[in-house]
């Protein structure tokens, strides 16, 4: 079967091709298939965006409480976060977001539902980070930590200017990675109709039946956003390389 890609050009509603691909927008506007992909998209990269952020904020935190010193119940309580959150599978914790977490939290319950799924994708892979964060203060020499207690420096100022800046720089090749894949796991958010590009190779799939060029479009813009990630962390990574530093030793944060 040959493959039809006009598919894109063709009005939502009333199937007539558009000229040009873009529809005119607005209330009594057009909007063709390449539109509605472009936002589904834009939605895939929104919750995929927010969700990193809410992941890197609290799993920085997390990891650094799992190796402070003299602090074995915020170590406890960092490793009790780990568990829980890497253990649920990240459809099922959706799912307790949107329906659950509204019912028994009813402050929640007018809350947006992308939000919510922002709330669930973001902290799902926080406990990924928290593990790679602890992970990169500990494979720092001992002698950091001693030296940053020897200019005089609080455990938090420590953490702050000596430990966790060399410890992101060792992550970064993992990071690299989780972007990618929360970027890749944001395709839950369909289970909870959010509009983003699963949602859109689904139903545009089936108004259309054109299965396969949908596949193809959707598969591309994932392939795309990837490309994209990786070449920024990249980026970040080499500019912010330490020339001639390599991990060694362990223990950087006891």
């Amino acid at each position: 079967m040959a493959l039809d890609w006009q598919i894109f050009c063709q009005d939502t509603i009333d199937r007539t091709a558009v000229q040009g691909c873009f529809g005119s927008g607005g209330p009594k506007g057009t909007q063709t298939y390449l539109d509605w992909l472009l936002q589904a998209w834009g939605q895939t990269v929104l919750v995929s965006a927010l969700s990193l952020v809410v992941a890197l904020v609290i799993g920085a935190i997390i990891g650094t409480i799992r190796t402070l010193p003299d602090s074995p119940w915020l170590a406890r309580l960092g490793n009790w976060w780990v568990e829980l959150f890497r253990n649920i599978p990240l459809l099922v914790q959706i799912f307790l977001w949107y329906h659950v977490v509204p019912v028994l939290f009813p402050a929640f319950a007018s809350t947006p539902k992308l939000a919510l799924v922002v709330a669930g994708l973001g902290l799902f892979t926080s406990a990924r980070i928290a593990e790679q964060v602890r992970a990169g203060i500990q494979a720092l020499p001992r002698g950091q930590r001693y030296a940053g207690m020897a200019l005089g420096f609080t455990t938090p100022q420590y953490y702050r200017y000596v430990l966790l800046p060399m410890a992101f720089r060792i992550i970064i090749p993992p990071l690299t990675s989780e972007a990618m894949n929360i970027f890749k796991n944001s395709s839950v958010a369909f289970a909870v109709s959010i509009a983003e590009l699963t949602q859109f190779y689904l139903q545009a799939g089936e108004e259309t039946s054109r299965n396969m060029e949908i596949y193809i479009g959707v598969v591309l813009l994932y392939i795309f956003s990837a490309m994209v990630i990786n070449r920024i962390m990249a980026y970040i990574e080499k500019k912010a390389r330490v020339p001639g530093f390599v991990a060694a030793g362990g223990t950087g944060g006891h």
